[in-house]
């Protein structure tokens, strides 16, 4: 008997939801349209961008653990509301193609690029990042390339897919982090400046500030080679503007290239965990 009381627990707490798939995964005018139709209905209580309201929690706050992480449960939530909560259903006034919009937009405010990668080849991809792309003379991955500029290997775990097609492309942009709703402007990173030296018998040395202060300066240059300078006896110092960091690669490459190197750069990290569906207990309260 209660084997059965069980089995049966288990069927239920499987929505009709957890089944599908969203079908606007990667569809950024979805996404967009997710964005007014959440504006025009959550807002009220959850906040704009995710960062919570008077109401409702936020729903892509930085660090917070959520209960409802897959695409499906996002839609049943919206759908059906949250019972014992002041989550209402709203199955009656949305349909189901608008639901899975706002699901869309909620899951870009949450997670990383690698929650839902860029389509494309990946294994071209890869070929024009250590290739045509030459990002691998600056940029590490796995132990394998440059070190002038941030290791790789971990990027689709902390960008989100529009920073890193703006990193590519816009020489100012923003970096969004999990939360979404608090864009960081970079513009370059000052860990990144570029420096250019020339020494009292004329050697030249060009590359990234690594560490200064009144009498010495570290520069990783573009030799990969770590210098040490003392500072009086520097010719001359000059502090670029710009960044090494090429951001034109929109331009360099063709749009199937650039898209198949978004493929590979979207997939860089550990992907994300499979979130087991919530077990809906009789009479219970189900956390939000």
């Amino acid at each position: 008997m209660k084997r059965l009381f069980l089995i049966a627990l288990f069927s239920l707490a499987a929505s009709p939801a957890s089944a599908q798939t969203n079908p606007y995964t990667n569809n950024a005018a979805a996404v967009d349209e997710g964005f007014g139709l959440y504006n025009s209905t959550c807002t009220g209580c959850h906040g704009a961008n995710g960062a919570a309201g008077e109401i409702g929690p936020g729903l892509a706050i930085p660090g917070r653990s959520y209960a409802r992480n897959s695409d499906a449960q996002i839609f049943d939530a919206i759908k059906n509301g949250i019972a014992s909560t002041v989550m209402p259903a709203h199955g009656g006034k949305l349909t189901d193609d608008q639901i899975w919009k706002i699901t869309a937009y909620v899951k870009g405010l949450r997670g990383t690029a690698i929650d839902a990668p860029a389509p494309g080849d990946v294994a071209a991809g890869e070929a024009v990042f250590w290739g045509k792309g030459d990002c691998g003379s600056c940029h590490m991955l796995n132990g394998r390339g440059g070190v002038i500029g941030p290791d790789l290997s971990r990027l689709a775990s902390l960008r989100k897919t529009n920073s890193i097609i703006d990193a590519l492309t816009k020489a100012q942009h923003r970096v969004y982090g999990p939360g979404g709703a608090q864009p960081h402007v970079l513009a370059p990173l000052q860990m990144y400046r570029v420096v250019h030296v020339v020494t009292q018998d004329g050697k030249t040395v060009r590359g990234v500030l690594r560490n200064e202060d009144s009498f010495s300066m570290q520069i990783m240059g573009m030799d990969q080679q770590l210098h040490l300078f003392d500072r009086g006896k520097l010719k001359s110092v000059v502090y670029e503007q710009g960044s090494l960091m090429p951001t034109d690669y929109d331009k360099r490459l063709n749009k199937d290239e650039f898209n198949n190197l978004l493929a590979y750069l979207t997939r860089l990290g550990t992907p994300p965990a499979p979130v087991a569906p919530s077990v809906r207990m009789p009479g219970g309260r189900e956390p939000d």
